[in-house]
């Protein structure tokens, strides 16, 4: 624990969901799933950061849909999968603790009164409850691979609006990379030869920015092939489309995660 935090008390309580949850932990698959906004999970002493119950259904505390397609891509792939348990707006899992956008004060336009005025020891006791457990299960995972001999594949689930700050976004699934084309490449490929789905290639974000965490200091800054897929949430804002795209997207990585070539350590 970080010693600027010892005198708080705990953030998580009885009642509370665990910061960090597996699915499929015993998967057979070179791979590893992420969703690091799976969730929209308050701690209750944070009493809802003071928002509304319907700013916390919006986008800006979780993505949408992501945490049940990142479960059955799991049983899909067979693959195990590690998935964040609080919202975005008590710590956002895939910022490193400290960035601006760690713990939001404002998003999409909307104040976050829970997140004003912070001092530096309840940022870090947000990121000891909620953010540090869960990386620290993303990298047991890949320990338990590499006590295996296996370089696993590391793919990442997120979900996008349809909308921001006005701006349509017409892609359904984006592909999102750096340097490393492993994994990008094939699926680009394969998503776009179905003919029926407007794909992104680092779009609508990035992957060569590099304003996340998650990717890369588990995978880009290891050499571990990687993705992270980006899905637009209304594809996905019911039962019946998580479980359509998810066959989707299982169906277009299942040929790339079969090449044992795959598995190595490379740079870009």
């Amino acid at each position: 624990m970080n010693d600027v935090t010892v005198d708080l008390p705990p953030l998580l309580g009885a009642g509370d969901p665990p910061a960090v949850s597996v699915v499929n932990g015993g998967g057979a698959a070179n791979a590893l799933l992420l969703c690091d906004h799976a969730s929209n999970a308050v701690p209750t002493c944070l009493n809802g950061l003071g928002l509304l119950a319907r700013d916390l259904g919006r986008h800006i505390a979780w993505d949408i849909g992501a945490a049940e397609v990142t479960r059955h891509l799991a049983e899909r792939l067979d693959a195990p999968a590690v998935l964040s348990g609080y919202s975005r707006l008590v710590i956002d899992c895939n910022r490193r603790p400290g960035h601006a956008a760690s713990i939001a004060a404002e998003s999409d336009g909307v104040a976050i009164p829970g997140n004003q005025g912070l001092t530096p020891a309840e940022a870090a006791h947000r990121s000891d409850a909620c953010f540090w457990p869960y990386h620290r299960r993303i990298g047991a995972g890949i320990a338990g691979f590499a006590l295996r001999g296996v370089k696993p594949a590391i793919l990442s689930v997120h979900c996008f609006t349809p909308v921001l700050a006005g701006v349509r976004r017409p892609w359904q699934i984006g592909v999102l990379w750096d340097r490393d084309p492993r994994i990008a490449g094939p699926l680009l490929e394969a998503l776009r030869r179905r003919g029926d789905l407007e794909v992104g290639d680092n779009r609508p974000y990035s992957g060569r920015a590099r304003f996340g965490y998650s990717i890369e200091v588990h995978a880009t800054e290891t050499g571990l092939p990687n993705v992270l897929i980006e899905i637009r949430e209304d594809m996905v804002a019911d039962a019946d489309g998580q479980r359509r795209v998810a066959d989707l997207m299982a169906d277009a990585l299942a040929p790339v995660l079969d090449d044992p070539a795959l598995y190595r350590s490379a740079r870009y």
